[in-house]
């Protein structure tokens, strides 16, 4: 096994990323490594009017997107939390905060930090995560210079 310097977790801000980001944590206290965590924020009422959603009228916004903005600050929230006790207890870890297409910052960032591992969560997309991300992970998957670690986790079922 590679003897990880700089290990990055990316973080899309739902409250499902904090497996992934408790995983980064744990590697990189085993190794000694540096952990980043980059956020990738994305407008989910931006992406659907690029995707063609009449977004005029207030019935054409999905409740989730409408809840997006309360999920993130809560997943924010309790990112911070976590986050700050590892700093505290002397975990290096940088935080990058990039808004733009997820694959080119992530590509971007693992370039430009020299990352020898990311960890990245993969599980069943609900239609918010699809709309806003598409299948960014096999996209990156393909593109990545470093290994990469996949968190799986399975979102509870949402009743439509």
């Amino acid at each position: 096994m590679e003897n990880f310097k700089r290990v990055l977790v990316v973080n899309r801000m739902s409250e499902y990323c904090r497996d992934a980001v408790q995983a980064g944590i744990s590697i990189a206290r085993k190794y000694g490594a540096e952990l980043m965590v980059l956020h990738i924020a994305t407008n989910p009422e931006g992406t659907m009017s690029m995707a063609g959603g009449a977004l005029n009228a207030p019935s054409a916004i999905p409740d989730e997107v409408k809840n997006y903005a309360s999920i993130q600050e809560r997943a924010k929230d309790e990112l911070e939390q976590m986050i700050g006790q590892e700093i505290r207890a002397g975990l290096p870890i940088k935080v990058i905060i990039k808004e733009g297409k997820p694959v080119d910052e992530i590509v971007q960032t693992v370039k430009d930090e020299r990352i020898d591992l990311m960890v990245l969560l993969s599980h069943e997309e609900g239609r918010l995560e699809h709309m806003l991300f598409g299948h960014d992970n096999d996209a990156v998957l393909r593109r990545m210079p470093c290994s990469i670690l996949l968190i799986k986790r399975e979102p509870e079922s949402v009743a439509w």
